[in-house]
């Protein structure tokens, strides 16, 4: 799986907390990570959790380590070392930046609401962008056509935002909600606007981002792991079933399937094929609970 995610074009990554008990040298109280990265052919992507005691960014370096392609991310400083390799192009997320705009609207206070805030012109531009993104879907574009209509569409409207958004700058204190807004958007602007290079990128970070909510979701009711060796039994759980989901398989009868056939196997090429980017839906029986 991390073989396969290395060779694919694209890889997006995004880290949440864990508490983990019985840490060599660390309290129970100090906060972990699961780091999640997704890449692998995009057709039939891999999904693999990875604990770690640090959020530092040496993480991401070294699991990608002789990649070379596109890294997708949101804008934690952490990923920034990844951005001087050579051969790596970092991407960023529109979804986060558009979230700190959103925040300036409910932060707003009603009276000031009834009139337009700058934060609603922000946004719009961003739903501009996303409005071209769904006439893409709906036009079924293949990648060269969905790059072409970036250029001709979206292009012009990014200019368009960097130009207001370099003339509020200066006019908002940077220490609010809206010049903080403005100044992240500035700060990623190279990165927010690397999806137009290539069709098969998307605007933001989403799939992975949308595959690190069942862990959220879970730790709610599990709230932490006993020992490192099962936050890493954990991770390699996760990495399967969320892989499993990514590539249409039912998690339930794909473990079936797998605990079948496991002890059977007995090459390399045996393990891989039951990995679910390698498995055809078809092959999983349903079976009587």
């Amino acid at each position: 799986m991390d073989r396969a995610i290395r060779e694919g074009p694209i890889v997006n990554i995004d880290e949440t907390t864990v508490q983990v008990l019985q840490e060599p040298g660390r309290a129970d109280t100090q906060k972990s990570y699961m780091w999640v990265f997704r890449g692998g052919n995009p057709e039939r992507p891999v999904l693999r959790y990875q604990y770690h005691p640090t959020r530092a960014g040496s993480v991401p370096l070294s699991y990608l380590e002789g990649f070379k392609g596109y890294v997708q991310t949101d804008g934690y400083n952490g990923y920034d070392a990844l951005g001087r390799k050579p051969g790596i192009v970092m991407v960023g997320c529109w979804a986060h930046a558009r979230r700190k705009f959103h925040d300036v609207l409910q932060a707003a206070a009603p009276q000031v609401a009834k009139r337009r805030l700058a934060a609603e012109d922000a946004i719009e531009f961003i739903r501009q962008l996303y409005r071209i993104e769904k006439e893409a879907r709906v036009k079924e574009c293949c990648i060269p056509e969905l790059y072409e209509l970036r250029q001709q569409h979206a292009k012009p409207v990014l200019e368009e935002f960097k130009r207001w958004l370099e003339e509020k700058a200066p006019l908002t204190p940077p220490g609010g909600l809206l010049g903080k807004a403005i100044g992240y958007t500035l700060n990623q602007w190279s990165r927010l606007i690397a999806y137009l290079q290539d069709g098969r990128l998307r605007p933001d970070n989403n799939l992975v981002e949308n595959a690190i909510r069942p862990f959220v979701v879970g730790r709610k009711n599990w709230l932490f792991s006993g020992h490192p060796r099962g936050a890493a039994a954990s991770a390699f759980l996760y990495s399967l079933i969320e892989t499993a989901k990514a590539n249409g398989l039912k998690p339930y009868l794909y473990m079936r399937h797998l605990f079948d056939q496991l002890p059977l196997a007995k090459t390399e090429e045996h393990y891989r094929n039951l990995l679910p980017p390698y498995m055809n839906a078809s092959c999983l029986n349903p079976v009587a609970a």
